[in-house]
């Protein structure tokens, strides 16, 4: 039932972005950034009189101080829709009424269209020429007048012939229309009965327990779980109808969604955005905090999909598929991993629970240091416990997503997406050369050579960060840009301190192309060990 599963998990994501749309927070941050906009535009209205330098550095102060609210109501957003994990499934009915999918027996009336109005008659009143009057009479009129009846005879004679022709053709072409009409009517019909039975089985399937049904059926209730746009959504489930035990292998987002930026202030004497980094332990709570929630919050959307009691026990292993920064390694650490009766987890009121408490009165296995890949050993034996017969993987943006994967771009398009960002920002982007790009800031005064480099693939340390600075200033450049798809070590922050660098990371990339670009792109890094 795989266009089921598209088709919900498409409503459910219009309808989560129309929820977060409508919230205050969505509303004061847009009012942020058109202020900001508003004191850019003034700002560059002021550039444009030589005679009004003053105001126009006052005003673009502002804008650049306005500038860096926006940056940080951007940062607020998203801590928003991280905190939230759990708390925002708590008001969604995760139960899929499959009937709901099943389409009702109605067609289109047969249209015949123009075959369905026939040409008028031929009318011989309109053809017979008048009767000859007066003095036309008198002289020869009724000769004449004998004549043009035999010649009007003649035409009404044809024209009439020419309709009933006609209309024989039509009513021949109405007979075939309404022929494929039904046919097609019946073919259609044939379709809906056979889709709707389709889904009468699959309901079946579901409710006698029919393992692979089940499965699909929980990866349709999981799909439809919308996370922020960088979180994998990718999962394995297992059913052990004996035992009525659902097995989950969850793919959690790596550290990297914790925006390692604090908040963002206006340096007026450097003319720079400086980035105040987040601290590591704060880093490490949020992100520990992160795998609770989407652990708990998977196993609260199982068990409330769940009406048919299907599911008496789960067991969930959260992995993490991702680049060891200590050795460049791919690896996929188990962070979490839990059992738990189905009574047990009912009782639990989720909407005023510590996740990482909960996690813990539920005797799961947490790791202390998830941010260093530091795993704990699985509760479940996922390839051992579960029967392959009754075991499927599914990858929810894969399937369904259309977005571009940044991470997966060819080199061309990766690059020709950069230097498009920064176009549409206000950059002359140059040529790039692998990766790094001499770009020019256009503005008076503030303007001047700006170095971009954008990396993907890699987490950037001190190094390449003091890299890039020196870079700066071999090319007498004002400013540097990091882009990295992977984010910064958190020395490569304290490397750059008080320098004029500015470092984006993956997230804070996807809200850029969002923003200027209109392209909602993914950052979807493939599983594979090395």
């Amino acid at each position: 039932m795989g266009i089921i599963r598209d088709m919900q998990r498409e409503q459910a994501t219009r309808t989560a972005a129309q929820q977060r749309a409508g919230t205050a927070a969505a509303q004061q941050r847009l009012l942020i950034r058109r202020n900001a906009d508003l004191a850019i535009a003034a700002a560059q209205q002021a550039a444009a009189d030589a005679e009004r330098q003053r105001e126009h550095r006052r005003l673009y102060a502002e804008a650049r101080t306005a500038d860096a609210a926006a940056a940080n109501a951007d940062l607020r957003a998203r801590l928003a829709d991280l905190d939230t994990l759990l708390l925002s499934t708590l008001d969604v009915d995760d139960h899929i009424d499959l009937d709901t999918f099943k389409k009702p027996l109605t067609v289109p009336p047969f249209d015949p269209g123009p075959l369905g109005r026939p040409a008028p008659e031929p009318s011989w009143q309109s053809y017979e020429p008048p009767e000859p009057r007066g003095v036309g009479k008198i002289l020869g009129g009724e000769r004449l007048h004998a004549q043009q009846v035999t010649a009007a005879r003649r035409a009404y004679e044809q024209a009439k012939a020419q309709w009933e022709e006609n209309e024989q053709r039509r009513l021949r072409q109405l007979e075939a229309r309404r022929r494929q009409y039904e046919e097609s009517r019946k073919r259609h019909e044939a379709k809906l009965v056979a889709y709707n039975a389709e889904v009468d089985r699959f309901a079946a399937a579901v409710a006698g327990a029919d393992p692979s049904s089940v499965v699909e059926y929980f990866a349709m209730v999981l799909g439809n779980s919308v996370y922020p746009d960088d979180f994998p959504q990718h999962f394995r489930l297992a059913y052990l109808p004996k035992q009525r035990h659902l097995l989950i292998e969850y793919h959690l987002p790596p550290v990297e969604v914790v925006p390692v930026v604090k908040e963002y202030k206006y340096d007026r004497v450097r003319d720079d955005l400086m980035a105040v980094p987040r601290e590591e332990s704060e880093v490490r709570r949020r992100y520990t905090e992160i795998i609770a929630m989407v652990t708990l919050r998977t196993i609260h959307e199982i068990i409330e999909a769940d009406r048919g009691g299907l599911v008496a026990k789960v067991a969930f292993n959260g992995i993490v598929d991702t680049i060891d920064r200590r050795t460049g390694r791919f690896v996929r650490p188990c962070l979490v991993s839990v059992r738990t009766e189905r009574a047990v987890f009912e009782a639990i009121k989720l909407r005023r629970v510590d996740p990482v408490a909960c996690l813990k009165h539920l005797e799961a296995g947490l790791s202390g240091t998830p941010d260093q890949l530091d795993g704990v050993t699985p509760a479940l034996d996922f390839d051992r416990e579960a029967d392959r017969d009754f075991t499927e993987e599914f990858n929810v943006l894969a399937d369904i997503d259309r977005r571009p994967n940044l991470v997966a771009m060819p080199p061309a398009e990766w690059e020709q997406t950069i230097a498009d960002l920064f176009c549409t920002m206000g950059l002359a982007m140059g040529a790039a050369t692998d990766g790094r790009w001499l770009a020019t800031d256009p503005r008076p005064v503030f303007g001047g050579p700006v170095v971009v480099h954008a990396v993907r693939g890699t987490v950037i340390g001190p190094k390449e960060a003091n890299d890039l600075a020196g870079a700066v200033t071999d090319a007498g450049a004002t400013k540097g840009i990091m882009v990295a798809v992977d984010g910064y070590d958190h020395q490569a922050h304290d490397a750059v301190a008080g320098r004029p660098v500015e470092l984006i990371d993956g997230p804070a990339l996807l809200n850029l192309l969002a923003e200027h670009c209109g392209l909602k792109a993914r950052i979807e890094k493939a599983g594979a060990t090395v």
